[in-house]
């Protein structure tokens, strides 16, 4: 999987999270965390991290404007978060939505960014 097919899912990852958590909310329950949370969790933030890393690289060198180190690796941190918060119900909404909202815009940023570099020939 190339870097622009990892976006891509981390992308659809965060859409995912946004509906499991209002379906959550509406079933009022508490899911098992070692047979739903953990694993889903896991296999997610493994394919975080490998892209952290792949991006980092991107940026280092093709240098895309409005994309920052920093920036991914808040990313990183929040994502981590909301994708084991969008199984609990109690989570609050406002700072949730604000985080997967802040994770699409980075997301979206850097299908921009690479889209870019691949018509410009720099990938």
């Amino acid at each position: 999987m190339n870097l622009q097919q990892k976006t891509e899912k981390l992308l659809a990852v965060c859409r995912e999270c946004f509906e499991r958590h209002a379906q959550m909310r509406e079933l009022d329950r508490e899911p098992d965390f070692f047979i739903e949370v953990k694993p889903y969790a896991d296999q997610y933030h493994t394919l975080l991290d490998e892209w952290t890393v792949e991006v980092s690289e991107f940026i280092k060198t093709v240098k895309p404007k409005y994309v920052h180190p920093v920036q991914i690796d808040s990313l990183n941190d929040s994502m981590k978060q909301f994708i084991v918060q969008s199984f609990y119900q109690k989570t609050g909404k406002k700072r949730f939505v604000l985080s997967i909202n802040s994770a699409e815009y980075t997301f979206k940023t850097i299908l921009d960014a690479i889209e870019v570099a691949n018509n410009e020939g720099r990938l």
